[in-house]
């Protein structure tokens, strides 16, 4: 999907290596939700507290800024993803909601976020992410979705029996479908991708989960917090790779 043409607009650019970043921050954010969880025993409710308390920290230095930060934008990424795994998990397993009626009620939450956006601002665009009460919509929408994500992950992997490797080819297909519907129809481009922005986040999940799972349970059996080290230093040197300049919001001078 195109990069934005406005230079006002406090996201990074759509491309590729967005996409490319995106599945490593979802998947980092599976290994290292996990990790606190499951490895150090801290348990969902306490490891979704201190990535929640994470989140709101990094998305307020976010909001606060008045210009486009490659490392801060992709910090809140991937705060998202880490208290989206934990709450999602915290859901399905501790409440016993299970993770069909899980994924229900997040897609009903994902919905009424963005039906609430369009209608305070009349657009859901990321082409137009330019103030903050804009852009305190855009995180609270990418929050839902990654949460949302993280519970079907789990259904397609786990309740499907599909298995991680199957349930990450399903995605993988879903977001080559949406790619070509890009391309070659006429479907609106914003429905696109948060269409395509949601399906990344169930495909880090599971690639996350065959990462680490016991062998028994398909996994690789690899140890999470090492994995979530090798997969924050591939993001870093992505970012550095394909980092952009852009501006921040209307009266403030770009930053340089």
């Amino acid at each position: 999907m195109p990069a934005s043409s406005n230079p006002l607009n406090k996201v990074p650019q759509v491309t590729l290596a967005f996409w490319v970043i995106k599945i490593a921050a979802t998947t980092l954010g599976e290994t290292a939700g996990d990790a606190l969880s499951m490895t150090m025993d801290l348990g969902y409710a306490l490891s979704t507290i201190i990535f929640f308390a994470f989140f709101m920290a990094t998305v307020a230095a976010q909001v606060a800024s008045k210009s486009f930060h490659a490392f801060l934008y992709w910090t809140v990424i991937v705060a998202t993803t880490t208290a989206g795994t934990t709450l999602a998990d915290y859901a399905d397993r501790s409440l016993g909601i299970g993770y069909i009626g899980g994924s229900l009620i997040l897609l009903a939450f994902l919905i009424f976020v963005l039906g609430l956006w369009r209608f305070s601002t009349g657009s859901v665009s990321i082409n137009n992410i330019t103030s903050p009460k804009i852009e305190a919509f855009y995180w609270a929408t990418i929050f839902s979705s990654n949460t949302l994500g993280t519970a079907l992950g789990d259904f397609f992997a786990d309740t499907s029996g599909l298995g991680y490797e199957g349930g990450a080819l399903v995605f993988i297909a879903a977001l080559g479908l949406i790619a070509l519907a890009y391309f070659y129809t006429k479907i609106s481009h914003t429905l696109l991708f948060w269409a395509a922005f949601i399906l990344t986040r169930p495909l880090g999940a599971t690639m996350g989960d065959l990462l680490t799972k016991p062998l028994a349970k398909g996994g690789l059996n690899l140890d999470r917090i090492s994995s979530s080290l090798i997969i924050a230093v591939f993001m870093v040197i992505a970012i550095l790779l394909t980092s952009r300049k852009a501006g921040g919001y209307p009266g403030t001078r770009p930053a340089g």
